[in-house]
């Protein structure tokens, strides 16, 4: 008999584990299945990290955070782009999941419903599960000009049981950003419907046409019902730091700290340290590491609509490109083929949603070198399948 919550026990892995786990640990296969880059955290973080260690700081730190790093947040809002936050609304985090997580225990109780809008990470979708909650996907429609929200079919979506409507901007994995005019549109309806907005701001930085995506916390006030995540992991080089931060309502100080508390009791002191450095020092490496997504992202695009019958949703953010194949219909089935047949790591679309399942993500956020390398073994791949 299983003592395991029957929520957990049937809750499946996500496939991009599934490709992972069959591909890991060996050289001869170029992984672009996974959100990472392949340039290590640069050295000026990770020496302020060392010298934090050196220093001694390896005790228990505040649970939101240490001021420095908590200061170095609402500095970097202030210098983007004018927004101000209170310290008071502002937790650090292990890592962006664990501030889903944190919300997620905050505000959603069972029998409640979370409106997504899906493709999706499936992380997010799970921390809902896991809570006991429903998650109801508004798929983004999808054509050859991109991705698109109908807005009033996320609003009719959404009923009395409601708690939160979550959506990522630039998301992961199609890339698609919510305007500042839907942003206003969606904010005005959580309000009027009492409903909270969980805005996953992840990759904000990694954007092409302009310096950084839209914020809500532009226009949201401190006292409005929305909980905005962030990151170290993608714009700063962190993935295995685990780091992130968390932006909550003004009233939710004492929930927060509790939280914390009673899930991870803080950060480590001195990532902490390093996690400042980069706020404090780390545009140069943001602009150096966009311009090198850019020049990813046009290798990738050029080689993929050169291949017949492959067909791709453009972007102009993240660092992912969504592709579809004509007669390839079980993506999770292709993405195995080709790591074993071709050393390359894709991740299929099953794991966004149903309504990405013909669909398969590739992550350009590495060298030209080796992005070159992974065209030339898809094409390869494409031209020997039945």
């Amino acid at each position: 008999m299983s003592i395991t919550r029957q929520a957990i026990a049937t809750m499946p892995d996500s496939p991009i584990i599934d490709v992972w786990r069959l591909g890991v640990g060996r050289s001869d296969v170029i992984g672009l299945w996974a959100g990472e880059s392949d340039l290590p955290t640069p050295q000026a973080f990770c020496d302020a990290a060392s010298r934090a260690l050196a220093a001694g700081h390896t005790f228990y730190s505040p649970n939101r955070g240490i001021p420095q790093l908590r200061d170095a947040i609402r500095a970097y809002y202030d210098r983007l782009s004018g927004i101000r936050v209170a310290d008071e609304c502002i937790a650090v985090t292990s890592g962006g999941m664990n501030a889903v997580m944190l919300v997620a225990q905050a505000i959603i109780e069972p029998g409640d419903n979370v409106v997504c809008v899906t493709p999706s990470w499936p992380n997010i979708l799970r921390a809902v599960t896991i809570t006991g909650a429903d998650v109801r996907s508004v798929p983004l429609n999808c054509g050859d000009d991109g991705w698109h929200l109908d807005l009033q079919r996320l609003f009719d979506a959404c009923d009395a049981r409601t708690k939160a409507i979550y959506y990522a901007s630039p998301g992961n994995p199609t890339g698609w950003m919510m305007e500042a005019g839907q942003q206003k549109q969606l904010l005005e309806f959580a309000r009027s419907r009492g409903i909270s907005i969980l805005a996953d701001e992840v990759y904000q930085r990694i954007v092409y046409d302009r310096p950084y995506a839209p914020s809500v916390l532009e226009i949201a006030t401190p006292d409005d019902a929305v909980f905005v995540i962030n990151s170290f992991s993608k714009a700063w080089l962190m993935t295995g730091w685990r780091m992130g931060w968390l932006v909550y309502p003004r009233s939710m100080l004492d929930t927060f700290e509790k939280l914390i508390q009673f899930n991870t009791s803080g950060a480590q002191a001195f990532l902490q340290a390093g996690a400042a450095a980069a706020l404090d020092e780390g545009e140069p490496v943001i602009e150096s590491f966009v311009a090198r997504c850019r020049g990813g992202r046009r290798i990738v695009l050029d080689r993929l609509h050169a291949l017949k019958g492959v067909h791709v949703t453009p972007t102009s953010a993240s660092f992912y490109l969504m592709f579809s194949i004509d007669g390839v219909a079980d993506t999770l089935e292709f993405c195995k083929r080709a790591v074993h047949e071709a050393g390359l790591g894709l991740a299929p679309g099953i794991a966004f949603g149903e309504e990405s399942a013909h669909q398969i993500r590739l992550c350009y956020a590495r060298s030209d070198a080796s992005l070159i390398e992974a065209m030339d073994r898809l094409e390869t791949l494409l031209r020997g399948r039945p």
